[in-house]
């Protein structure tokens, strides 16, 4: 069972960066964005690049890759932002679909979703993908198992939450976002730029997403799929967590990975998003607003 836990917490933390900006999207835009998962996929293909273009010479502390990784996943963070807000600039906000009914929004980002997927096909192919083909030796902690690159995905996913938490308490404009998501009206009326939220919160989404997408490539294999298929499960998570919380958001993500790490291990891998739907129904019979959402 410590093995399933500590298999559940490793999926957590490639799904908790991904639903965060997701819910922070949510929150502030007032749609729900499905190309947050795309911009998982965007993230960690531009890495990708940027280790082409400087080598993946040496590791670090037994991890599966050098200091040339670590250099392209904060380009990638940073370009991965600007393309979100590139989009927001030429298609959300250019096109008037800020204004527009939800339905219009969340059908333009399902178009984002797709145009993102083909551009990753159309520069690095079809073809899976890795960072590095080293083989890694699993380390024993506490009777469970984890390779180094999968303990270094819940230990950045742990330290980005906390960080990500002192930001929304602490600072001026964490607190600006955090009262735009409650009323974007009276936030305008008390002095706050809310353009300028909105620029930040795809800033932050985007970036949040191209760490998971590289987390997840160090894990797994790169694939111009990858974001797609963590799409529902984040979705499940946000809801779980109930979809009016970022911090419920982190906690639908936990219980979305451990249930399943437990279809993996005792049912069949197949039927792992299918148990977290079922686990989604659960939850809303009990508390319809999500685990800590509010009610309307």
């Amino acid at each position: 069972m410590i093995q399933v836990l500590a298999d559940g917490v490793v999926a957590a933390s490639f799904i908790v960066l991904g639903v965060v900006g997701l819910s922070m999207i949510y929150n502030i835009l007032n749609f729900p964005s499905f190309a947050q998962g795309d911009h998982i996929a965007t993230g960690a293909y531009i890495a990708l690049g940027g280790v082409a273009l400087a080598g993946t010479a040496g590791s670090i502390a037994g991890l599966a890759f050098g200091w040339p990784l670590i250099g392209a996943l904060a380009c990638a963070t940073l370009l991965n932002g600007l393309l979100a807000l590139l989009i927001d600039r030429s298609i959300y906000r250019q096109l008037r679909l800020r204004n527009a009914s939800r339905i219009s929004l969340i059908m333009a980002s399902f178009g984002v979703a797709l145009m993102l997927r083909n551009l990753v096909v159309l520069f690095a192919g079809h073809d899976p993908q890795f960072y590095a083909f080293a083989i890694q030796p699993a380390l024993s902690i506490g009777g469970a198992r984890i390779t180094p690159n999968d303990l270094l995905a819940v230990i950045v996913t742990t330290v980005m939450v906390v960080a990500l938490h002192l930001f929304l308490s602490r600072t001026t404009l964490g607190k600006s976002m955090r009262a735009v998501s409650e009323n974007p009206s009276l936030a305008r009326v008390n002095g706050i730029d809310v353009d300028r939220v909105i620029r930040f919160t795809w800033l932050i989404g985007a970036g949040l997403a191209a760490i998971a997408g590289v987390l997840l490539g160090l894990s797994v294999q790169l694939n111009p799929s990858m974001g797609f298929e963590l799409l529902l499960p984040m979705f499940a998570a946000m809801i779980v967590g109930g979809v009016t919380s970022v911090y419920g958001a982190v906690l639908g993500a936990l219980l979305i990975g451990i249930a399943e790490a437990i279809t993996v291990q005792y049912i069949a891998p197949e039927y792992r998003q299918a148990v977290a739907f079922l686990v989604v129904i659960l939850v809303l019979l009990v508390r319809p607003q999500g685990i800590l959402g509010e009610k309307a």
